[in-house]
């Protein structure tokens, strides 16, 4: 069974969320579900634990070479869309 670990609840804090996706994606995790809002600081409810969705994509950029590194089942995905092979 797949394990998905969500950063933005577990945390509740969106500074935190980009070193806990990291962490779960190290310990095993086959994915992360975060909270993404176009304004976190106007969002009627988990503003505090939402990243924008620049911060999202920055965040995602630096992840992927990490996932690759983990040897998780998005590799093949990630590879193909990214790296082109």
């Amino acid at each position: 069974m797949p394990i998905i670990v969500d950063p933005s609840h577990s945390t509740g804090y969106s500074k935190y969320v980009p070193s806990m996706s990291f962490a779960s994606i190290a310990s095993g995790a086959d994915g992360i579900m975060v909270e993404v809002h176009p304004e976190p600081d106007k969002a009627l409810s988990d503003g505090q634990q939402s990243l924008s969705p620049e911060a999202f994509s920055e965040m995602v950029k630096r992840l992927i070479p990490f996932i690759l590194s983990a040897q998780r089942g998005m590799n093949n995905v990630l590879k193909n869309k990214y790296f082109g092979s």
